[in-house]
């Protein structure tokens, strides 16, 4: 079939729109707001999703997080109710026993220090770590470095500290770099800056407001001894930690002689099975977000439909005279599918227009915003609505087409 698009094919075709104004008006309107509604929530969707995933970013989706909680069962010879805690020298034990671990890293943490530097205090959270931590939660040092394998050795009185301990003790961060503040009582040099934001996952609270110190300079500064608050765990590549976790926990019930089905002395988190959960959401919303969408922009195409069914009857004898003076089937149908066509990609590019309009202005908005987010469709999403809309006006002018072309001549003149 061939297309011939001339000056007077399209004014006969916006004549034809024009004859009705409102009725085209407001079946156009059901495609623009099919469009618009599907690229919006779209954008929305893929605006909450990168807001989740920078915040998410850094964090090790294969960890796992082990706590000890009192026993709820008694066991050789120890009552229900017993008091115990997970201790340095289980690290090891672990580490030979389950293979299957990429990194075990001990932490301790105290969640009501406080920082000074001169006349100005902070309040932090002060934790010790191994370095490796950080291959778990990563600080995204934005200046200076982070902890390393000889300041855990030596016992070193460094630490790294989060932006808003920057914004409260100094002016900027070349400032803090070097300087000795003092946490709880003992000066410790600073050494560098925690980018995370504040909206970020962290382990045991806010990462602006925490400090970093090696996990030896800890345990001397607070006297904490061996016992271990958080146990950090990863799982390496093609081990799940959902599975893993259970063999760490039977360790550790064996060395802590705690009753092998005491569902309760070992409090567990597993990052992995969080973010899958995440994952799975974000399908769903995605699937959600299409179904809706198309809904509403299937509803504009039947739309359409419909008003070219009552343009063919409202022609019909004008469709007869053009058949009687030798206009072909061919003629017919391009005369009805452009109008179709026409009608729906204006009024769909009209509505992707302002969706890309819209999702601009929110982007724009939030641009001092740490969250990163990215609100705007990409260029194959715009492609495969453009591709979706030239289907929708040919599938709309379809049914009107083939009535017309099943119009006799005779028939069509005579009718009133």
């Amino acid at each position: 079939m061939k297309l011939r698009f001339d000056s007077d094919q399209w004014e006969e075709i916006f004549s034809s729109l024009a004859r009705n104004k409102t009725r085209t008006f407001l079946t156009a309107f059901g495609i623009f707001w099919g469009v618009f509604m599907l690229l919006l929530l779209m954008g929305g969707g893929r605006g909450l999703e990168s807001t989740l995933a920078n915040n998410f970013a850094g964090f090790a989706n294969n960890s796992g997080f082990m706590m000890s909680a009192p026993t709820s069962e008694a066991y050789k010879g120890f009552k229900k109710g017993r008091m115990w805690s997970i201790e340095t020298r289980d690290v090891q034990l672990i580490r030979s026993s389950v293979p299957e671990l990429e990194i075990v890293s001990p932490t301790i943490s105290n969640w009501r220090g406080s920082a000074a530097y001169g006349t100005n205090k902070s309040s932090v959270t002060v934790k010790g770590e191994y370095p490796d931590v950080d291959k778990i939660d990563d600080p995204k040092i934005r200046a200076g470095r982070g902890l390393n394998d000889v300041d855990v050795n030596k016992a070193r009185k460094v630490c790294t500290i989060g932006s808003r301990i920057v914004e409260e003790l100094f002016t900027t961060d070349e400032n803090a770099l070097g300087k000795f503040i003092i946490i709880d009582g003992i000066h410790y040099q600073v050494v560098g800056i925690s980018g995370k934001s504040e909206g970020g996952v962290s382990i045991g609270g806010n990462a602006t407001t925490t400090v970093h110190i090696p996990y030896t300079t800890m345990q001397h500064a607070y006297n904490r001894g061996n016992k271990v608050d958080v146990l950090c765990l990863t799982a390496r590549e093609g081990y799940k930690m959902s599975d893993i976790q259970k063999k760490v926990e039977a360790v550790v019930k064996r060395i802590h002689t705690i009753h092998p089905d005491d569902t309760q002395a070992i409090l567990t988190v597993n990052a992995e099975a969080i973010f899958s959960m995440i994952d799975t959401l974000f399908q769903g919303v995605s699937i959600l977000v299409w179904l809706i969408g198309l809904g509403t922009l299937f509803s504009g195409a039947i739309g359409v439909s419909n008003i070219m069914v009552v343009t063919v009857k409202e022609r019909t004898t004008e469709i007869g005279i053009r058949r009687a003076i030798g206009a072909t089937p061919t003629d017919i149908l391009m005369m009805i599918m452009s109008e179709s066509i026409v009608l729906t990609f204006v009024a769909g590019m009209s509505g992707m227009t302002f969706a890309v309009m819209v999702l601009n202005l929110v982007e724009h908005g939030l641009a001092d915003d740490t969250s990163g987010a990215t609100f705007q469709i990409s260029f194959f999403i715009a492609i495969g609505a453009a591709t979706l809309l030239a289907l929708l006006g040919v599938l709309a002018g379809l049914a009107p087409t083939i009535r017309a072309l099943a119009i006799k001549p005779v028939d069509a003149i005579r009718d009133e």
